[in-house]
């Protein structure tokens, strides 16, 4: 079942959008040490979450076109997250925030369990992207992104694409043409 598309559809029905915004190619959305607590979803665009040590960047997943994106632990918890979150290109975002998120989620049950499924379906996602990046050589790690997230070579550069694989870019591209 695609959880996106029916929330979206559910947001868009009870016209509750709080606004629309812009964002430039290399422009953040929300910078390390800060509080975000709204969801967005991506009209157009890619962007890309990533977190900074000792200024290296790890970038741990993308949004693009017809996906919500969030800092989803300042979402849940409203603290401050190590979380950037930065537009790879021009970025059109609709934008709703947890507060009116939550009322329209408390209005049915249908849609607290499609909270759940998409919260359940994150955490499965993460945990396959943990173990990718614990036990699988670089084109295991390739391949297995690649069957899952086909698109993702569609719309994000490969340098972002290497970086999220924690490999270089000359192995990836190594990896593609094989």
């Amino acid at each position: 079942m695609d959880f996106v598309n029916k929330l979206y559809s559910e947001i868009e029905r009870q016209n509750s959008w709080d606004k629309n915004i812009s964002l430039k190619r290399n422009e953040y959305l929300k910078i390390g040490g800060t509080v975000e607590t709204n969801l967005f979803y991506i009209v157009s665009g890619s962007l890309k979450i990533s977190i900074i040590d000792n200024s290296t960047e790890h970038i741990i997943r993308f949004g693009y076109k017809n996906n919500f994106i969030m800092a989803l632990d300042s979402f849940i918890t409203e603290k401050p997250s190590d979380f950037y979150i930065q537009a790879l290109k021009k970025t059109e975002l609709k934008v709703l925030s947890k507060q009116n998120y939550f009322t329209l989620i408390n209005q049915s049950n249908d849609l607290i369990k499609l909270w759940d499924a998409i919260l359940q379906q994150l955490i499965l996602q993460q945990l396959d992207r943990e173990k990718d990046i614990l036990i699988n050589s670089p084109k295991e790690r390739y391949k297995r992104v690649f069957q899952r997230s086909p698109q993702l070579f569609q719309e994000i550069p490969n340098k972002y694409i290497a970086s999220y694989l924690r490999m270089s870019p000359e192995t990836l591209s190594r990896l593609k043409k094989s």
